[in-house]
């Protein structure tokens, strides 16, 4: 009797392919990078919601091209559905767009060390999600990575925050106006990752018509904020492009690509992965600082960095494996 094939499911985070791995580099350099592009071509005068539109709408070109070039692109009228773009990408961009107000509610009453701190937390909300909605486990090394993980990004964001005076006022007010939205956009953070995991791997729902169609959404959440949001008024005042230069195209065009990497390595390798390869950027973004700023690395970073080399080579060691059961 022949034996039968085992079900189809997702792929192992342990298991890597070259092409993931050149996705997960390209991504944490992005990462790494963005900071300094965006400090050194971003005027002050630049109006916060017109860069981030119009990366939305960068993005949206991006993906348009790559799925005419890979042929995605002639399929879509065929077999693309609002209920089928609603459940796949509409859930998971609706919940950014949340945890984004939480984040910049979260950020005004909490310092910077503690908001960074707290805001690491969705490394464990992704992994947990993972496994509530894809059944991906973890090996018990694997767990042991992730909390390995969480302590270098505790300790880089020591080290980024540890200049920064701590805010202080009532501790009712950080409580609820700062501690519990930073943990619920964490939450959220994990969620929307597995949701857009689920969509790519069990639904095959397309990457790059995943990032057309957040894009899409994102873009009509922050257009209805304008109505009310200072960013809007200033708009309305000083026009769209107000204190841009050409040369900000370049930080818009970048974190587009970006997005465009998020959605391929989170497609490919998983939300948790994607976690790797944030805390990694900020390394990058450290010793780039050091090398383009003469800003040296603190202590906490140089601590930091064995434990995220650590980390990432023991959670690529030991995936979890399922036990065969003897016949």
């Amino acid at each position: 009797m022949a034996a039968k094939k085992p079900k189809s499911s997702t792929p192992n985070p342990g298991n890597m392919s070259p092409r993931v791995w050149f996705y997960s580099i390209l991504l944490t350099l992005q990462y790494g990078f963005q900071p300094i592009i965006s400090k050194r071509f971003t005027r002050r005068e630049v109006i916060v919601t017109s860069s981030v539109l119009t990366c939305e709408v960068a993005k949206v070109v991006c993906a348009l091209i790559l799925m005419a070039k890979d042929g995605s692109l002639k399929k879509l009228a065929k077999e693309w559905t609002l209920v089928g773009s609603l459940t796949a990408s509409g859930l998971p961009a609706a919940i950014y767009a949340l945890q984004n107000s939480l984040l910049q509610i979260s950020y005004r009453n909490l310092d910077s060390l503690t908001f960074s701190m707290l805001n690491q937390t969705k490394i464990i909300f992704t992994a947990i999600f993972t496994y509530i909605i894809l059944r991906q486990r973890q090996s018990i090394q694997q767990i042991r990575a992730l909390f390995l993980l969480i302590m270098a990004a505790v300790l880089l964001s020591i080290g980024e925050g540890s200049s920064k005076g701590s805010s202080s006022g009532d501790p009712e007010k950080i409580l609820f106006y700062g501690i519990a939205p930073v943990l619920v956009a964490s939450v959220l953070s994990g969620l929307a990752s597995a949701l857009c995991q689920w969509a790519s791997q069990v639904k095959k729902h397309s990457s790059y018509l995943m990032t057309v169609e957040m894009s899409i959404v994102g873009s009509l959440c922050l257009l209805a904020s304008t109505s009310k949001s200072p960013d809007g008024e200033a708009i309305r005042r000083y026009g769209f492009f107000y204190g841009w230069t050409p040369l900000t195209l370049i930080p818009v065009v970048t974190n587009a690509l970006g997005g465009i990497l998020v959605g391929l390595v989170t497609s490919l390798a998983g939300g948790v992965r994607k976690g790797f390869v944030i805390v990694s950027a900020l390394l990058v973004t450290a010793m780039l600082q050091f090398l383009f700023e003469g800003t040296p690395p603190s202590v906490y970073c140089l601590v930091a960095l064995p434990l995220v080399i650590s980390s990432i080579s023991i959670y690529q060691k030991y995936p979890y494996q399922v036990k065969k059961k003897e016949a």
